[in-house]
């Protein structure tokens, strides 16, 4: 049986009539990296900070690591780290000030603290900027430190919302691969992100859409399970064949990518390339193949996206 460190159940948040978080069900399990998927506003902010203790529920259970939400958050502060989707460090303080700070909130001292933080400069590439003032860092650097910051006191559980979203891919991919070497020695990881490249990284993941969970599980299971047919048609006039297209009551979607159209075409249809050659808007120059589903193509389909 499978140990999990998040356990939510019926889990609310509201704002006023703001309803941020609805019948949120969670389970992730211990030594996984599970994402958030959606857009800015779909409620990922509100459910890390409900996670955490941050935030009290307006109904609901949840579990993390064994302490119950909002009572025990005080106890569950030293077992987890979080990262912010914004810089939260201090700028008028070197790398090394901002690490001691935070290892001092921890109760680090002394020779572990320095052991500690040597180790995290070495791990996150930081020791020629650990005299540097963190105001002064690229997106890239600033990321680094801010995970060992979050680390430092080697949490069981690490949250990260939107830890990428001011970087370049290069530094993205850096990250995921420290972020897989953390989850290899143990560390189960929370991850919110709108990139689909990222979640498809994650082990699991659960889709957001104004505070309702459209669909969760494996990125593969949730291409295999996606309720359409995935169509990609080559044309010379793509943009007027799109909106003749997006007519059909069928289609759920149609989506130009370079000089192909991806058309998501309901799962009722048995035949979808015989379907699409029946119609009278599909001439014989135009070339069609059925493709895999992509974890756009499930975020597409679960969401309000379709027909845009």
């Amino acid at each position: 049986m499978s140990q999990f460190v998040i356990k939510a159940s019926n889990l609310n948040r509201n704002f006023g009539d703001l309803k941020a978080i609805q019948a949120l069900d969670l389970e992730v399990e211990k030594g996984r990296i599970y994402g958030f998927l959606g857009p800015n506003g779909c409620g990922k902010t509100t459910a890390i900070r409900l996670l955490t203790g941050l935030l009290k529920p307006s109904s609901g259970e949840v579990q993390v690591l064994g302490f119950k939400l909002p009572q025990d958050a005080e106890k569950l502060r030293l077992h987890i780290g979080y990262m912010t989707q914004k810089f939260s460090l201090y700028d008028n303080l070197t790398v090394i000030e901002n690490l001691q700070f935070v290892a001092r909130i921890y109760g680090l001292s002394g020779r572990l603290q320095r052991k500690r933080i040597d180790e995290l400069l070495d791990i996150y590439g930081l020791g020629q900027q650990k005299n540097q003032m963190a105001e002064s860092m690229s997106g890239g650097q600033k990321q680094r430190l801010a995970l060992a910051a979050a680390t430092l006191h080697k949490p069981e559980l690490l949250f990260l919302d939107e830890p990428t979203s001011a970087v370049d891919p290069e530094n993205r991919r850096e990250f995921w691969e420290q972020l897989f070497d953390l989850s290899d020695q143990g560390t189960s990881i929370l991850v919110s992100t709108h990139y689909m490249d990222e979640a498809e990284r994650c082990h699991k993941l659960a889709i957001l859409e104004e505070g309702i969970k459209r669909a969760d599980g494996s990125p593969e299971e949730l291409m295999q399970q996606m309720d359409a047919h995935v169509v990609e048609i080559a044309s010379s006039n793509l943009r007027q064949l799109k909106q003749e297209l997006l007519t059909l009551s069928d289609v759920i979607s149609a989506a130009q990518l370079g000089s192909r159209l991806r058309v998501l075409i309901k799962k009722s249809i048995s035949d979808p390339l015989a379907f699409l050659s029946q119609q009278r808007i599909i001439s014989s120059t135009n070339h069609l193949s059925q493709v895999r589903p992509s974890l756009e193509d499930v975020f597409v389909t679960c969401t309000g996206e379709s027909k845009l």
